[in-house]
Parts: C-alpha cells; sequence; structure tokens
C-alpha cells in the first residue's frame, strides 16, 4: 500500500474521530487512540482498539465504526518504522501554515492594497521562525524520519552520492 494511502487513512481516522466527539472530552479521547496508532504491532494495537471500545463504545459508538471499518485500510501503517509513522501522524505544516495566514487576514479583515497583504502574510511567515534557527532544527527532526525512508523505500531513494 502506498504511503500517500495510509496517511490519508491515517489522518481520517484522526480527524474523524474527533469530529464524532464532544470536544471537552478531545484530551481523554487523545489519551485512549494513541495507544492505537502508536502500536509497535497489529495485535497490540487491535488490544489498545478494545480497549477504546471498553471506555468509549457506549457514547461513541461512531467512533467504534469507524475505526472497526477502516481496521484493514488501517493496519498496513502498523507495518513502517516508528519514524515514518511520526511523519505520517504529525502535523502537517503546510496546514499549520495555512491556518495562521487565515487567522491573520480574518484579523485584519481588509487590505488597502495587494502589498499590504503580502506583507501582512510575510510577517507570519517569519514570526514562526524569527531568529532563522528552523532550518537547522528541522534538519534535526527529519534525519531519523530520513533514514528511515532510505531504508524502506531503497529502490526509490536516491543514492547517498546525490545529496
Amino acid at each position: 500500500m502506498a504511503v500517500d494511502t495510509v496517511q490519508t487513512c491515517i489522518i481520517h481516522l484522526i480527524w474523524n474521530t474527533f469530529t464524532l466527539s464532544a470536544k471537552k472530552g478531545w484530551d481523554a479521547m487523545k489519551r485512549a487512540v494513541k495507544p492505537i496508532y502508536t502500536a509497535p504491532t497489529v495485535d497490540t494495537a487491535r488490544a489498545a482498539l478494545d480497549d477504546l471500545t471498553e471506555i468509549w463504545g457506549k457514547k461513541y459508538g461512531a467512533i467504534i465504526r469507524l475505526w472497526e471499518s477502516a481496521w484493514e485500510e488501517f493496519t498496513p501503517f502498523l507495518s513502517y518504522d516508528p519514524e515514518i509513522r511520526q511523519v505520517i501522524c504529525s502535523t502537517n505544516a503546510i496546514e499549520s501554515l495555512n491556518a495562521r495566514y487565515r487567522r491573520a487576514v480574518r484579523a485584519r479583515g481588509h487590505f488597502p492594497s495587494e502589498q499590504a497583504a503580502l506583507k501582512c502574510l510575510y510577517l507570519v511567515t517569519r514570526s514562526l521562525d524569527p531568529i532563522g534557527e528552523g532550518r537547522a532544527r528541522w534538519t534535526m527532526r527529519w534525519k531519523p524520519a530520513l533514514n528511515a525512508f532510505a531504508i524502506t523505500f531503497r529502490d526509490r531513494w536516491p543514492n547517498a552520492e546525490s545529496y
């Protein structure tokens, strides 16, 4: 199964889990769902899903049905290295940036010119990394994942000499 298909499946599962639950219970739901998608094996994930069912099944039966119906598409995700799984499940940086852009634009209402709007978006972007150390932090966080990708997908990964 392709990584993008697995990513779509897991992100939709997690997103819809929170869509179907009350906001005041999100922290407890997060603690209950995380052992499923961080499980080292399918059996461990199944046990965590059984725990989720026991705790939340009566209140949120739709969530349990959601996980049960997507189980076959979800389980290939567990075959990836933990580093790859972390990348798949991590917050999408582009979505986060877009949310910040939308928030900044919404807070200002309108702009007198296109140049003013671009300046606003530039300042939002710069505020994410005000001292310019983001690249170093990004590189350090991604090294384990890059190594896992290189091993898992060696037939599609460029040779070490090319980077």
